[in-house]
């Protein structure tokens, strides 16, 4: 075999949590969490990282679902031809007693030519073994859902900065807006973006690509009312109903750009300080407190009320949403000073 740089490492210190970018291959891995896109990511990094060093790896793959005893010992049993192994185990999750009798043999005595990643998406059962995983210091790669839209906005700047391509903060905000609900949906379009644009990404390119999907008209919708543009925000909303658009989202969208405006009206300290403590990005907090000097204490708690209301009809409390929604941007609009 070519003497390449062997890709498996010792049990890292206590702390052994790693990003999905950051994990590199170990005699164990362990890939957990809900969030089914970042964990196919962290284990397409890990086999290509496998791969680099030793082409001719062999890769195997279980269900702990359906596991039959004995087979996790014949997959990382060294090869004839001593070729490298990555076993990649699915559904750790819903392991049966087998694996998990297997799993926990073999972490005591882990082959060192031999990778083997566990895919655990969450929930208690095979907690005795995600125990051991840990405690033996073994790299743990922890697969949440990105629930804020800062930690969205990071994931797309950073997706963008290592493919050496340009992005202002305006156009990611206004892809996380378009595009935002599903993670992996969110990684396609940087991907589009990525291959398609000739130059810096701006706020125009996305709403080309995006701009007719249903989360961004609601921001559309919620940007003109909060400008206190009533007649472009009434436009625009009725247009987007008009084509079938629902009215949950588009009262979600208003809700989102009062309580920003909201939190950082009662946050004291520079927009990097403020960022810090509520979660967010500090140019999304210099925009909010652009915001807030248009409004009154009363007109914010207002349009508040008014949203919130909607809100509740457009869930089932009226016959009549789309007044609902209507009403509330109304109520926005027509809250900025000067209106």
């Amino acid at each position: 075999m070519a003497a390449a740089q062997t890709p498996t490492r010792t049990k890292t210190p206590a702390s052994n949590t790693v990003t999905w970018r950051d994990v590199t291959p170990a005699e164990i891995v362990l890939v957990g969490g809900p969030e089914e896109y970042l964990g196919i990511r962290a284990m397409d990094h890990v086999r290509a990282q496998v791969r680099t060093a030793f082409p001719d790896v062999e890769v195997s793959r279980i269900m702990a679902g359906t596991y039959e005893a004995g087979t996790l010992a014949m997959q990382v049993s060294p090869s004839l031809f001593g070729e490298r192994k990555l076993i990649e185990v699915e559904g750790v999750e819903g392991m049966n007693d087998a694996f998990l009798a297997d799993a926990l043999t073999y972490l005591a005595r882990p082959e060192p030519d031999a990778v083997l990643v566990l895919r655990h998406a969450g929930g208690v059962r095979g907690k005795k073994l995600l125990d051991a995983v840990k405690a033996g210091g073994w790299p743990v790669v922890d697969c949440q859902p990105l629930k804020k839209d800062a930690d969205k906005a990071t994931f797309v700047a950073t997706e963008f900065r290592l493919a050496g391509r340009k992005i202002s903060s305006d156009a990611v905000q206004t892809l996380v807006n378009a595009v935002g609900a599903n993670l992996s949906e969110l990684a396609a379009a940087c991907s589009q973006l990525i291959a398609d644009a000739t130059g810096a990404v701006t706020p125009e390119l996305v709403d080309r690509y995006y701009g007719g999907r249903i989360e961004a008209t609601a921001f559309k919708v919620a940007d003109a009312a909060m400008a206190g543009n009533g007649p472009v925000a009434l436009s625009t909303l009725r247009h987007a109903l008009a084509t079938g658009a629902d009215p949950v989202p588009l009262v979600a969208a208003l809700a989102a750009k009062l309580r920003t405006v909201a939190k950082v009206a009662g946050a004291q300290g520079s927009p990097a300080q403020i960022a810090r403590e509520l979660g967010m990005q500090p140019w999304l907090v210099e925009q909010a407190q652009r915001d807030v000097r248009r409004w009154t204490p009363e007109g914010l708690v207002r349009s508040i009320q008014a949203t919130a209301e909607a809100d509740a009809q457009v869930k089932g409390l009226s016959r009549d949403p789309v007044y609902a929604v209507e009403h509330a941007v109304t109520v926005i609009a027509t809250s900025v000073r000067g209106h």
